[in-house]
């Protein structure tokens, strides 16, 4: 019988649309099985989706359970404190603009760590989430026969959007929308910043 192993990242994800309709989904992890990173996932106007990967081992991971058009491999620096956000990846350069915790924050806050990253607490909260952030879901199928899970710890609004993709302005914030298609889950179409554990669970490969 083969067992499953769990794959557990914790850190934040940053998602945010443009007026260009450029739609960074900003991973920033800061424990997990590949080491602290941060990797970049866009959709473009034209519905082309991008990773931005800052090593082999990443892209390799991400690009097996998530869907891109293209994978390329860039350092990726991120600055970030509690009001800002700021982020050098090769084509992608921008500044966000962190604000207050949200209703959904808020209601997260409460519920202990260790209850909110489990697998059983995602089924349970996989309704809520549809019925509050329609394309939000906290479980499903990933690539790779793998199974993805979402706990979710907190939230805070981002409140400004500023920067380049290939050189180009992003123009201004906009909701993230229409949702980029990763992977079974969307981030929010209000831009938010999400404290959050992924749990991963795969079938280990035979060598």
């Amino acid at each position: 019988m083969t067992s499953t192993v769990l794959d557990r990242f914790r850190g934040r994800i940053l998602g945010a649309g443009s007026s260009s309709g450029v739609r960074p989904v900003i991973g920033d992890w800061t424990t997990s099985p590949l080491g602290a990173f941060t990797d970049v996932m866009v959709a473009t106007a034209d519905e082309h989706r991008v990773l931005l990967a800052p090593s082999e081992a990443v892209a390799e991971y991400v690009a097996a359970t998530y869907s891109f058009d293209e994978v390329r491999l860039c350092t990726v620096v991120p600055a970030a404190d509690e009001h800002e956000w700021r982020l050098d990846a090769g084509p992608l350069r921008c500044r966000i603009g962190l604000g207050r915790r949200t209703p959904v924050g808020l209601l997260l806050r409460p519920v202990p760590e260790r209850v909110g990253r489990s697998r059983g607490f995602a089924h349970l909260a996989d309704p809520v989430a549809r019925r509050l952030l329609p394309g939000v879901r906290t479980v499903g199928s990933a690539g790779g026969g793998r199974r993805e899970y979402y706990g979710a710890h907190d939230q805070h609004h981002v409140t400004s959007l500023d920067g380049t993709w290939e050189g180009e302005p992003l123009g201004d914030l906009r909701p993230v929308s229409p949702p980029p298609r990763f992977g079974f889950s969307s981030t929010p179409a209000a831009p938010g910043l999400t404290r959050v554990t992924t749990t991963v669970a795969r079938v280990p490969e035979r060598h």
